[in-house]
């Protein structure tokens, strides 16, 4: 491990103690306590718009997804393959549907607003497939101006932000199941950390199915970025730059994951190391949650500018409503 993320770590180590604390102090409808990963997101977003970090801690905090893939690696002890052997005919057309009717849908309303055709490409992109890791993939293959990066990644930060704290509220008061809410989170909501806080903060089940369900989503990456440096080398005459390494894109955490679920199905796991290894995961987790707000900069938002803004929020909602609607269709 590089040394200098030690500092950094240890201070979102610091902050899921801190939010877990304070999570058990106050309690929301006799249900569920003010979740921990809101608590985690917002005490970050405050210490960064505060400027009360010091340098030292910089690398450890931008690194936080090394300690939210280690949480997810962890939680495949959680997966019941059996549960998902059965579901999976019923689940994967949601998957594709709420990604093809999203994509499509993102790209023809920024189109619409005048955005540029490389702005429109990353915010549908990053929308249904895996948030600014997708973005920040793309951008190189279609050469897209650091502007209009920048526009994608702000704008999706922002609205799958607001779903880890709305979508599970909401969907409480609904009174909407464990599935029906995984498979929503793992197809609605952007980035792989706010899936999966979204999930958990519903619950450990809910949590469970939206993981798995994000990192089928995340297998797609690959493709997409193939099939768009391919469009891209159609519209350009010096296409030595569009090529990218499949190896760098793919989501290889997806095994480790995928082999603890392997390894508890086939009974290598006692219930005591089962739980063990779930709770040490969730804290990774919610260690990334404090990670997520950490990186929030708020200034960011000033820059992304209304239309991209706009547009980001109604693609947001787009893919919601499809998803939705496969879901009542499907499950």
């Amino acid at each position: 491990m590089n040394r200098q993320w030690i500092p950094g770590f240890l201070l979102l180590i610091a902050l899921a103690y801190g939010s877990k604390w304070l999570s058990s102090l106050v309690v929301m409808g006799g249900k569920h306590p003010l979740e921990a990963a809101i608590i985690a997101i917002l005490v970050g977003m405050g210490l960064r718009t505060a400027s009360l970090i010091p340098e030292a801690f910089e690398a450890g905090i931008k690194a936080f997804e090394k300690i939210l893939i280690l949480g997810i690696v962890c939680m495949g002890v959680s997966l019941d393959l059996a549960l998902i052997q059965e579901s999976g005919l019923s689940i994967f057309p949601i998957i594709l549907g709420t990604m093809l009717a999203g994509f499509i849908g993102i790209y023809v309303l920024s189109r619409s607003a005048n955005l540029s055709a490389n702005l429109s490409v990353l915010l549908a992109l990053g929308t249904v497939i895996c948030g600014g890791t997708a973005i920040a993939i793309a951008s190189p293959v279609i050469r897209a101006k650091d502007e209009e990066t920048s526009y994608a990644i702000g704008t999706i930060a922002l609205w799958g932000l607001l779903g880890i704290i709305c979508y599970p509220l909401i969907a409480t008061a609904m009174g909407v199941s464990d599935l029906a809410f995984g498979v929503f989170a793992g197809t609605a909501i952007h980035s792989t950390p706010q899936v999966v806080g979204a999930g958990y903060i519903f619950s450990d089940a809910a949590g469970t199915t939206a993981t798995a369900v994000k990192l089928v989503r995340n297998c797609f990456i690959a493709p997409a970025v193939f099939l768009l440096a391919l469009w891209y080398s159609k519209q350009q005459t010096n296409t030595e730059d569009t090529s990218y390494d499949p190896s760098k894109v793919f989501p290889w955490f997806l095994f480790g994951y995928f082999i603890m679920a392997a390894c508890r199905g086939m009974g290598y796991f006692t219930p005591e190391g089962i739980q063990a290894i779930s709770s040490f995961g969730k804290f990774c987790i919610l260690s990334g949650m404090a990670g997520i707000g950490l990186n929030t900069r708020l200034s960011m938002f000033r820059s992304v500018g209304l239309t991209p803004l706009f547009v980001g929020g109604a693609g947001t909602a787009l893919v919601a409503l499809v998803s939705l609607g496969l879901i009542h269709v499907f499950l």
